[in-house]
C-alpha cells in the first residue's frame, strides 16, 4: 500500500524532477517506509512505501528490471500474485525481490495490456516501457485504489491524490460545473472521469490508459460485471453454499498475503461481525480487532460496542476499544479534511480518520466490511426502488437515492454555477447498459461498479492510508462480486436486506447481531447538527471566501440555517453540512494553495 506520482513530458524535454519531488512529500503520509525516484528522459517516477509484502530493500520502489527495460510505480496488493509468479518462471522469467509489484512488471512484458485481467486485488500502477516509450496506467475493477491524472500541453502526470497534482503547479482548479451537479445529486460522487477541479481527472475502475511519448492516448476498458443469472438455475441451498465457500476463501487469502499481523476493523454490524467469524472458522487465532465509537445524542446511539462486544466475547479476539468525545471531533475536523481526496459528505469521515490513527500504532493491515452493502443489498433505499413499480428505471432510481431534485439543485446554487440537470442522463444511460437482467439487477450493478467507488471505498482509502494503514475490503473481491452478481436480486433483498450473508453467519455470530437492524457508522454530531458543530457551519458558510466563490444562493443557507435538522436527504445526510464540507475543502484544498 503506497503513494504512487509521475510525469511524462511530451515535448522531448526532461521530466520535472523536482515536481515529482513535490508530489512525493505530498504522498509521503500513504508510504513512511520508504520513498524512491527514477527519471528516464522524459520519464519521472516517484514511490513511497507501505511495506506489507517481502519487507526487504528488494521491494522498494520504483521497481526498475534494466534486463526488460521496465519500471513500475506501484499502489495496492495483488493477492493471486503467489500463482502468477510460479506461472511466469514457468515461462523463464527470473525474479529479484518477494513482493508482488514485480509480478506486474513480468506479466506486462508476458501479456502486453491483458495482464490487467490476470490480477485479483487492489491496485492502481504506472509502468514506464523504456523500448516502446510508452506510460501505461491502470487500475482495479473497483477503483479500490486511486489514479488520478492531470494533462498540460507539454506533460502528463498522475498521482495517488489530487493534492499531489496540485503541489506540482499547473493545475486549472476552476469548478467544474458537471460535478458539482453529481456531488450535491449523488451525494458527493463524481464519476470518473471527473472531479470537482476542471483541471484534475481520475482514470475510471477497471480500465487502463496507455500514453506515448509523443502525449497519444488509447483508454480501454478491460472488465465489465455481468448481472444476469446463469444458464443452469441454482437452488437457494447451492447458492448459500457457493457464496459461503468464495467468502471462507476471500477472507482466508487476503489475511494470508502480508508479512505483518492482519487485523478486522470491528463496527458491531453484520458484514465486519461475519469476517471476524470467517477468519475464525479459517483456523485464524490470535485476531486483532478494533471499534470506536462517540457520544450520543437524543436521536442516535454513538457506539455500536453492544454489539462488537458479542462478538468479542464470542471468538475472544485481541479486542481495542476507542471512545471519542465530540470536542475531539470538531478539533480534528479540518485533518480528515485536509485528507479527502475529495469533497465527502459521509458522516463517518471523521471517524475512520481518528479510528485509523489509533489502529495504525498497533498494526498495518486491516480487513474492512466495505461493500458488503452494495454487494448484498443491505440499504433501506433498494427495498423502496424495488416496491416502486412506476415510471422509468431513472425515475424509479431517483425518488429514492437523489440527494436533491433538479429544481432545488438551481435554487440552491448560484446563476453562474446552475445549469442542465447533469447527473440523470449519467444515471440514466449506466442503468440500461446491458448485462443487468432486471431494474435491481441494473441498480446493484451501478453501485458496485460506479458510486461506492466514489463514498465509501474512496472515504476508507484516504482516511487509513493518512495514517500508513492497509485497509482490505474481501467483500469487494471480484471473483466474490461476479458470483453475488448472478445470484437474483430479489433473493438477496429478502429479511430487509443482505440474506445471504444473514444466512451464512446463522450459528456462526449470535443472533443479536444478524436480526438487529441495519446501523451505519455513528457519528450523531454531522447528522443532528446544532451547539458547536452548527456555528462551525455557520462561519464557513458565512465567510468571505464563500461569498467571494458565489456558490450558494443566500436565501437557500439562510434556510437551512435557520433549521439545520429540518433538511435531510432521502438517506439521511444532513444538507447544510454538505454544503459546509464542500465550501470548507475548498477553502482548504484549493483557496490556501493560492
Amino acid at each position: 500500500m503506497c503513494g504512487i506520482c509521475g510525469e511524462l513530458r511530451c515535448d522531448g524535454a526532461p521530466a520535472d524532477l523536482e515536481a515529482v519531488g513535490r508530489m512525493m512529500k505530498e504522498l509521503a503520509r500513504r508510504g513512511p517506509d520508504h520513498g524512491g525516484s527514477y527519471s528516464d528522459g522524459p520519464l519521472g517516477l516517484g514511490h513511497r512505501r507501505l511495506a506489507i509484502i517481502d519487507l526487504s530493500v528488494h521491494s522498494n520502489q520504483p521497481l526498475v528490471d534494466p534486463e526488460l527495460g521496465l519500471a513500475l510505480v506501484f499502489n495496492g496488493t495483488i493477492y493471486n500474485y503467489r500463482a502468477l509468479r510460479h506461472e511466469l518462471e514457468g515461462q523463464g522469467y527470473r525474479f529479484f525481490s518477494a513482493g508482488d509489484g514485480e509480478v506486474i512488471l513480468k506479466a506486462w512484458h508476458a501479456w502486453g495490456t491483458d495482464c490487467v485481467q490476470r490480477l485479483r486485488g487492489m491496485f492502481a500502477f504506472g509502468l514506464w516501457d523504456a523500448n516502446r516509450r510508452a506510460l501505461f496506467l491502470a487500475r482495479d475493477r473497483f477503483g479500490i485504489k486511486p489514479l488520478y491524472w492531470s494533462a498540460q500541453r507539454d506533460a502528463f502526470r498522475f498521482a495517488s491524490t489530487p493534492q499531489a497534482l496540485l503541489a506540482a503547479g499547473g493545475i486549472d482548479t476552476r469548478i467544474d460545473p458537471i460535478a458539482l451537479h453529481q456531488i450535491f445529486t449523488l451525494h458527493a460522487v463524481v464519476p470518473a472521469p471527473r472531479t470537482i477541479l476542471q483541471g484534475v481527472r481520475k482514470l475510471a475502475p477497471g480500465y487502463w490508459l496507455l500514453i506515448e511519448q509523443d502525449g497519444r492516448q488509447t483508454e480501454q476498458r478491460y472488465w465489465q460485471l455481468m448481472a444476469t443469472r446463469p444458464d443452469q438455475p441454482l437452488s437457494e441451498a447451492e447458492w448459500l453454499e457457493a457464496l459461503h465457500g468464495k467468502l471462507r476463501e476471500v477472507v482466508r487469502l487476503y489475511g494470508e498475503v502480508a508479512d505483518v499481523p492482519v487485523g478486522v476493523l470491528l463496527s458491531g454490524g453484520l458484514d465486519s461481525s461475519l469476517l471476524v467469524a470467517l477468519l475464525a472458522e479459517a483456523g485464524v487465532s490470535d485476531l486483532r480487532t478494533f471499534s470506536v465509537g462517540f457520544e450520543d445524542t437524543p436521536e442516535e446511539a454513538g457506539s455500536e460496542f453492544a454489539y462488537s462486544d458479542l462478538v468479542v466475547e464470542r471468538y475472544d479476539t485481541h479486542h481495542t476499544r476507542f471512545l471519542v468525545p465530540n470536542d475531539q471531533v470538531l478539533a480534528r475536523l479540518p485533518e480528515a479534511i485536509d485528507v479527502m481526496a475529495e469533497p465527502m459528505f459521509g458522516q463517518d469521515a471523521v471517524a475512520f480518520y481518528l479510528l485509523a490513527e489509533r489502529v495504525a500504532q498497533a498494526i498495518k493491515v486491516v480487513q474492512s466490511g466495505q461493500g458488503a452493502d452494495e454487494v448484498f443489498g443491505g440499504y433501506f433505499w433498494y427495498l423502496r426502488m424495488l416496491a416502486e413499480s412506476q415510471g422509468t428505471p431513472l425515475e424509479r432510481f431517483a425518488k429514492h437515492y437523489f440527494d436533491r431534485d433538479h429544481a432545488e439543485y438551481r435554487r440552491m446554487i448560484a446563476v453562474p454555477f446552475a445549469g442542465e440537470d447533469h447527473t440523470s442522463p449519467w444515471v440514466a444511460e449506466r442503468l440500461a447498459e446491458p448485462g443487468a437482467e432486471t431494474f435491481m439487477d441494473a441498480v446493484l450493478r451501478l453501485d458496485v461498479t460506479a458510486l461506492i467507488v466514489d463514498d465509501p471505498v474512496k472515504r476508507v482509502d484516504n482516511m487509513t492510508m493518512a495514517w500508513g494503514l492497509e485497509a482490505r475490503v474481501p467483500f469487494l473481491d471480484h471473483e466474490l462480486v461476479e458470483l453475488a452478481a448472478r445470484c437474483p436480486p430479489d433473493w438477496r433483498l429478502q429479511q430487509g436486506g443482505k440474506y445471504p450473508l444473514k444466512a451464512i453467519a446463522r450459528g456462526l455470530l449470535p443472533d443479536a447481531v444478524i436480526d438487529r437492524p441495519k446501523g451505519y457508522f455513528p457519528m450523531p454530531a454531522l447528522k443532528y447538527v446544532r451547539g458547536p458543530f452548527l456555528e462551525m457551519m455557520r462561519e464557513v458558510l458565512t465567510s468571505t471566501a464563500c461569498r467571494r466563490r458565489g456558490l450558494y444562493r443566500r436565501e437557500y443557507l439562510d434556510q437551512l440555517l435557520a433549521a439545520p435538522d429540518m433538511h435531510h436527504t432521502r438517506i439521511q445526510g444532513n444538507k447544510l453540512w454538505h454544503l459546509a464540507l464542500l465550501e470548507l475543502w475548498l477553502q482548504r484544498h484549493v483557496d490556501a494553495r493560492g
